[in-house]
C-alpha cells in the first residue's frame, strides 16, 4: 500500500472541507452560532454514531481478548505525553492561561476528529483497534484535561470538583461505546432492522467532513493576519508536528516488530502523535467569555502544516519500521 499517497490524498481532501469551512464563515454564508450547532451534532449525533457501529461490527469476545494489550499502551502513552506537554508548555509560552491551553493542545490533539477520520479511511481495518487505544486519551480528557487545564484553566480562581468530572463521562459518545459494546458483544447488533443499522452507518460516515467544516467555520471567525505573526504559535506548532512524531518513531524504532507491533500499534500511535491541535481548546474556553485567538491560532496553522507532515509520518513509518 502506498501509505504516503493515500494519506496525503486524504489531507487533501479533509483540507478542502476546512477551506470551504473557511469561506463559508468569512463570506458570512453562515450565521455566527454555526461552529456552536455543528459542534453539538458532532457531539449528540454523529460522532457517538460511527463509535457505535465500530463497536457494534467488531466488538467479540476473540477482538476484546486481545485488545486489552492497545488499551494499556493507550495509557502508557497519553501518562508519558502529560508531563512532556506540561514542560514544553512552559517554554512556549509565558502566560500562565496559554501555558494550560499549550499544554491540552500538545497532550491531547485532534486524534478524535481527524485521526478517526484518517484511519477509517486508510487503515479501515484497524479502526476499531484505533478506537480502542484512544479511550485512555478520552479518560484522561473527561477527567483532567477539559475540567482542569480547560475550564479551571479560563479562570484560575474556580476549581473543578471530582463529581464534576465523574459526570462528564455522561457523554454522547461513551454512552454510545457501551451500547455499540454491549450489541457487539451479545450479538444483538446483528439482528437489528436493517433500516436502523442504516441510519447510524450512514450518520457516522458524515462525521469527518462536518468535523472538518467545523474548523475551518471555527478559524474563520478570527483575525487570521493577527494570528499569522505569532512566532509562539509556530513554534508550538513545529513542536506538536515535528518534535513528537519524531520521538514517537523513535520509541517505535526500538520496540520489537512483530505482527502485534507493525500491524496496529505502530500506526495508531504515530496516528496519535501526528495529529494536529484539536478544537477543545477554542470551543470550551470561549464558553467562559476567555480570549481564545492564540488556541484558534494553534488550530490554524498545525492543521494547514499537518496536510505534508502528516503524511510524512507515515511515510518515515512505512520506509524505517513497516
Amino acid at each position: 500500500m502506498d501509505i504516503f499517497g493515500s494519506i496525503l490524498n486524504q489531507m487533501i481532501f479533509l483540507f478542502a472541507f476546512i477551506a470551504i469551512g473557511f469561506i463559508l464563515s468569512k463570506w458570512k454564508f453562515v450565521p455566527d452560532n454555526a461552529a456552536k450547532t455543528i459542534s453539538k451534532l458532532e457531539n449528540i449525533i454523529f460522532v457517538p454514531a460511527l463509535v457505535m457501529s465500530t463497536f457494534i461490527e467488531n466488538c467479540t469476545i476473540e477482538v476484546l481478548s486481545s485488545a486489552w494489550k492497545l488499551l494499556v499502551l493507550g495509557f502508557a502513552m497519553v501518562f508519558l505525553l502529560i508531563p512532556i506537554s506540561f514542560l514544553l508548555a512552559k517554554f512556549c509560552f509565558k502566560e500562565n492561561y496559554l501555558q494550560k491551553i499549550a499544554t491540552y493542545g500538545l497532550a491531547f490533539s485532534n486524534f478524535g476528529f481527524m485521526g478517526n477520520a484518517i484511519m477509517k479511511a486508510v487503515f479501515p481495518e484497524i479502526f476499531f483497534e484505533y478506537t480502542v487505544f484512544t479511550l485512555p486519551f478520552w479518560f484522561m480528557i473527561y477527567l483532567w484535561g477539559a475540567p482542569v487545564l480547560l475550564i479551571s484553566g479560563s479562570n484560575s480562581g474556580e476549581k473543578v470538583k471530582f463529581s464534576q468530572r465523574i459526570k462528564s463521562f455522561l457523554n454522547p459518545m461513551m454512552i454510545a461505546m457501551f451500547i455499540g459494546l454491549i450489541l457487539g458483544l451479545t450479538g444483538l447488533g446483528k439482528v437489528l432492522p436493517t433500516g436502523i443499522l442504516s441510519v447510524i452507518e450512514v450518520s457516522g460516515e458524515c462525521m469527518s467532513p462536518l468535523a472538518m467544516l467545523l474548523t475551518g467555520i471555527t478559524i474563520g471567525q478570527c483575525d487570521v493576519l493577527a494570528l499569522l505573526k505569532k512566532w509562539r504559535i509556530y513554534l508550538t506548532t513545529a513542536i506538536k508536528l515535528v518534535v513528537y512524531p519524531l520521538i514517537f518513531l523513535f520509541i517505535l524504532f526500538l520496540l520489537p516488530q512483530n505482527d502485534f507491533f507493525t500491524a496496529t500499534f505502530f500506526k495508531c500511535a504515530a496516528c496519535v502523535a501526528a495529529m494536529p491541535m484539536g478544537l477543545n481548546t477554542i470551543v470550551i474556553p470561549a464558553a467562559y467569555g476567555k480570549d481564545t485567538s492564540d488556541a484558534a491560532g494553534l488550530a490554524l496553522i498545525s492543521h494547514l502544516f499537518s496536510v505534508g507532515t502528516i503524511p510524512l509520518t507515515f511515510l518515515i513509518l512505512q520506509t524505517w519500521i513497516l
